[in-house]
């Protein structure tokens, strides 16, 4: 859709919009659709109750860069992308009952990357930036300063207790490599990391290069040299992973045929490649070679909720960040809906009452949302106002980034596509993150624990509680015993009985204690 650039046009448009809206319109007028939509919020409210039981399984939803704008102007799209005016549209994630914010900042600096933001809310420990998995004791780039800094998350936590662990993202399973001078000093690449540290059951998401010696051919694009492999080691690291799981059903697959011919109910390990680098956009995604992220989230728990014990798993909507870092607006939002789409179909292949599913993202993005556009205007459109100069402007812009032209000391005019670079105050090659609080929305067991406003290496230690992983499990013998002893109450035992079944629960405690 082109932008109305003329007066004319805009009262055509307005037309055609309150044509669409004179029902929604009629409605709103009238005091008593507020107040009966108020009541029905404060009904649900008031007959809430607390989800106390252990989370057997987490389902950790994590949208790189999805700040609170991102949210807002997602929510819009998604509305209108079924034909609606958007603004009153109630995302899957909007459904959540407990919200909270996270503050973002690492220890030194104001606004963080996805490095320290990712120690921060899965290993519980703030860091500086571009540290992953060791605490600000140590030094970026100094290899020397890793040992005796390192920081568990919990993966290995989930795992060390006997679950089973997952990850899914939209980006490359690697998402960064050491500098080469790291490398020297002694450092593991993080690809490296991937298959050793921790045992992941499941992994998916682009990143093939990575995996293999430098100038190994890409099954999928044989003649395009930058997909070849990038490994300096001559290690093939997708070999390697095959070779280690030798005593379990493990598939490694790099398209989606391949991919939906596996039968989760008889795999234990999967690892699931399918670009050479990072995955493609929604919007460009090739749906016969790469699955959705609704599809890779689906696989993932088919797979891993096999296992009594429960599961952890990361779900990462990667490119949202990547959207924004380019200031195309319109890829990041339609990243931001596909991960709430994916998070719909986790609820539905989940049960409430043991799973606890979160949304939250690493940090936010200097993305505005502003010009008093009228109601259903397209969150990608522009504003009905004019600048001074007497150009128009969208109503998404950034604080900074490659959309920052000037011809002639004037803005450029602008055109609306998916390929539209919004506008920018200030130039960069890249757009950068924003510092603002990112919110958490939670629901299931413990979900009234992601209330308030709290430091994001928060995040870990509440859903560890809330799992009974890790450290600080002494609430959870309490609870079990106590569950155990209700659960006799309604069978005839002696007194006896009764008296041993909480002494032996005291005494497990106290051990713990």
């Amino acid at each position: 859709m082109s932008f109305q650039t003329h007066s004319a046009e805009w009262s055509s448009h307005i037309c055609i919009m309150i044509s669409e809206l004179v029902l929604c319109v009629v409605e709103e007028k009238n005091p008593e659709f507020w107040r009966a939509q108020a009541q029905t919020t404060l009904k649900s409210a008031l007959s809430r109750k607390l989800n106390t039981n252990v989370a057997k399984n987490i389902v950790l939803f994590l949208g790189d860069g999805m700040g609170i704008t991102t949210i807002t102007a997602a929510r819009i799209l998604k509305g209108q992308l079924e034909n609606q005016t958007g603004e009153e549209t109630v995302m899957t994630m909007d459904t959540f009952p407990y919200v909270g914010l996270a503050k973002v900042y690492s220890v030194d600096f104001q606004i963080p990357d996805s490095a320290a933001t990712a120690t921060a809310y899965l290993c519980g420990v703030k860091t500086n930036l571009n540290m992953v998995g060791l605490s600000a004791a140590a030094q970026n780039g100094v290899c020397r300063t890793q040992k005796g800094n390192e920081v568990t998350s919990i993966l290995k936590w989930a795992k060390d207790a006997g679950k089973s662990v997952g990850v899914v993202t939209t980006t490359r399973v690697q998402h960064a490599t050491p500098a080469a001078s790291a490398k020297r000093d002694g450092c593991t690449d993080i690809a490296a990391q991937l298959i050793n540290n921790t045992d992941i059951d499941v992994v998916i998401g682009g990143g093939r290069k990575y995996m293999t010696p430098k100038g190994t051919v890409d099954p999928e694009y044989p003649l395009d040299r930058s997909s070849l492999g990038k490994r300096q080691d001559n290690r093939n690291l997708i070999d390697e992973w095959i070779s280690m799981k030798k005593e379990k059903v493990a598939h490694y697959v790099w398209n989606k045929k391949e991919f939906d011919a596996v039968d989760p109910e008889t795999t234990d390990y999967l690892m699931a490649l399918f670009e050479p680098g990072d995955m493609r956009y929604e919007v460009e995604r090739d749906p016969l070679m790469d699955p959705s992220i609704i599809e890779t989230t689906e696989k993932a728990i088919r797979i891993l909720q096999k296992n009594p014990k429960g599961f952890f798993l990361l779900v990462e909507g990667g490119r949202i960040d990547q959207g924004h870092h380019a200031s195309r607006a319109s890829m990041a939002l339609h990243e931001a809906v596909a991960l709430d789409n994916a998070v719909a179909r986790s609820l539905q292949l989940t049960n409430e009452d043991e799973t606890l599913t979160i949304v939250t993202a690493d940090h936010s993005h200097s993305l505005s949302f502003n010009g008093y556009p009228f109601r259903g205007n397209s969150i990608l459109g522009k504003s009905p106002l004019y600048g001074q100069d007497l150009l128009p402007y969208t109503t998404l812009m950034y604080g900074n980034g490659p959309g920052h032209k000037i011809i002639d000391n004037k803005r450029p005019d602008i055109r609306s596509s998916k390929d539209y670079i919004q506008q920018a105050a200030v130039p960069l090659d890249s757009e950068t993150h924003g510092g603002e609080d990112v919110a958490v929305l939670a629901r299931g067991p413990m979900a009234h624990l992601f209330q308030g406003v709290n430091e994001q290496s928060y995040l870990a230690h509440a859903m560890a509680y809330a799992a009974c992983v890790g450290a600080n499990q002494q609430h959870c013998v309490a609870t079990t015993s106590y569950r155990l002893a209700e659960s006799r109450s309604s069978a005839p035992h002696s007194s006896l009985t009764s008296v041993l079944s909480v002494l032996l629960g005291s005494i497990m405690a106290l051990f713990l204690y």
